[in-house]
């Protein structure tokens, strides 16, 4: 690729280096040659806007440092299984979660040097500030070490990821979010009351319930996890009890007061009945939001959409033609590995003349509540809406082998969704252990367009609870497709 004009320093300026940004930015200048800056706020950095770190939510404040909690907390109901399997656990062991988070910041802060090599062994320039659009072609940098650096650029990438939002509601600045979670090391002694009825809200009630906390989930809607398939969803609810958990269905908390003691009193209303709650902390997992504010979108035009978004076209571009943005910032689909597939996207279209869309066809997603829910293609409510003909629906819930012994009252639920027509399986649902790691397995199957004879055909590994992905034979039910694809 040739050098920029005399008047750009740089072909791509990219503000985030979350996972998107940091893709879009090594393969633009290792594979395609450009000369590429990528601009982000130092680890460690906290303001009321920003996190800083390159490897941005997942990596510092998100997927990754979940997980190790997960991973952590899950323990708690390995040992009450082991007594099963003829283990004398004398009492439940203690755990130390000052301990856990300081080898999970650890790990971070690890991760966080790999993502600044990466970026430097593929000749990309990071730049540590606060970045700003002042123009089509000219990013201002207030440089975390004082002072500012003015860039003149071909192409800008904005990839700024999102951040928590609160409910608003009195009181709403005594709750935590998500952030703050990942660094809570101590669990308070009496309860915890967590807000929301998104995967976030889910995962970190399992946490917290491993961790020995007595957890309070409220939702404004019938099952937790609105959007994944109803079925899973009714099973994901069923679990949370059974571990223990107090799950307030229909519930809005309307004010949240500070008590004397430290303590929190929580005033929610279901239906026309209120009510209250006293607790020792208040979680928001009410959502997350675009970080578009303070980064001088408005100034240069670039369009947002209702939900404060950067509107973009299918080859992530804004209304700005030289302006492209990806990631959770568009509120498409905010997931890592899809960011990632958006940076590669990108600079395949700008730098390597491949105009490339991104394919959001058969993207597979988990849910890492215990035990988790994992699924790729449509639900059965979305291939009904979409789909003409017929809808065959496989079902299959069981208790895991595991369970038998350890006798813990838990399922396995399976789902598939089959176009009758085509023999097309649209969908596959998961909610049981492994489920994320078996479901990634099975988004290859129908990225290749797998039709239901092809699992029928597969022989099954035995014994495990993903060869039931193969031994499904017998129809749920039939349901009628009301949409036009078929």
């Amino acid at each position: 690729m040739t050098a920029p004009p005399a008047d750009f320093e740089y072909d791509l300026v990219t503000i985030g280096a979350g996972s998107g940004g940091v893709r879009a930015s090594r393969i633009s200048a290792q594979h395609y040659g450009a000369k590429v800056a990528c601009v982000e706020l130092p680890f460690g950095f906290v303001s009321s806007d920003f996190v800083g770190g390159a490897g941005g939510t997942c990596v510092i404040r998100g997927c990754v440092p979940k997980k190790l909690l997960v991973y952590g907390s899950s323990f708690s109901e390995e040992f009450r299984d082991a007594a099963g399997f003829g283990w004398a656990i004398d009492g439940m062991p203690s755990h130390d979660l000052k301990s856990l988070i300081e080898k999970k910041g650890k790990e971070v802060q690890r991760l966080n040097g790999v993502y600044n090599k990466l970026l430097k062994n593929a000749g990309v320039e990071l730049i540590e500030g606060r970045g700003k659009l002042l123009n089509a072609n000219t990013v201002e940098v207030e440089l975390a070490n004082g002072g500012k650096r003015t860039l003149r650029t071909k192409h800008i990438l904005m990839a700024t990821g999102g951040k928590p939002v609160k409910a608003p509601i009195p009181g709403s600045e005594h709750a935590i979010t998500s952030d703050d979670a990942l660094v809570l090391d101590e669990i308070p002694k009496n309860s915890i009351v967590i807000v929301g009825a998104g995967y976030i809200s889910v995962e970190f009630s399992s946490i917290y319930r491993g961790f020995g906390a007595d957890v309070h989930l409220m939702y404004r809607k019938p099952l937790p996890l609105t959007g994944f398939d109803e079925e899973c969803r009714g099973q994901v609810a069923e679990d949370l009890k059974g571990r223990g958990m107090h799950l307030y269905p229909n519930t809005s908390p309307t004010r949240i007061e500070k008590n004397e003691d430290g303590t929190f009193t929580v005033h929610y209303k279901s239906g026309d009945t209120e009510s209250s709650i006293k607790t020792g902390l208040v979680m928001f997992g009410t959502g997350r939001k675009p970080n578009t504010h303070g980064i001088g979108l408005e100034g240069v035009g670039v369009k947002l959409d209702a939900r404060e978004g950067i509107q973009v076209d299918e080859y992530s571009r804004t209304n700005i033609p030289n302006i492209y943005a990806i990631g959770d910032v568009t509120n498409r689909l905010a997931l890592t590995p899809v960011a990632i597939m958006e940076g590669m996207a990108f600079a395949a279209t700008v730098f390597g003349n491949k105009p490339t869309p991104p394919d959001y066809r058969t993207v597979p997603s988990a849910c890492f509540v215990q035990p988790p829910l994992a699924y790729v293609g449509y639900t059965e409510e979305e291939a009904v809406a979409k789909c003409s003909g017929d809808i065959d629906v496989y079902v299959s819930k069981f208790k895991p082998m595991k369970n038998t012994i350890s006798l813990r009252d838990e399922r396995t639920f399976m789902k598939l969704i089959v176009h009758a027509q085509t023999d097309q399986v649209l969908g596959a649902h998961m909610v049981g252990p492994d489920s994320a790691e078996i479901m990634q397995g099975i988004a290859i199957a129908l990225k290749a367009g797998a039709k239901k004879s092809h699992f029928d055909s597969t022989v099954g590994i035995h014994p495990t609870a993903a060869e039931e992905w193969v031994s499904m034979r017998t129809r749920a039910r039939r349901v009628q497709g009301q949409g036009a694809s078929s």
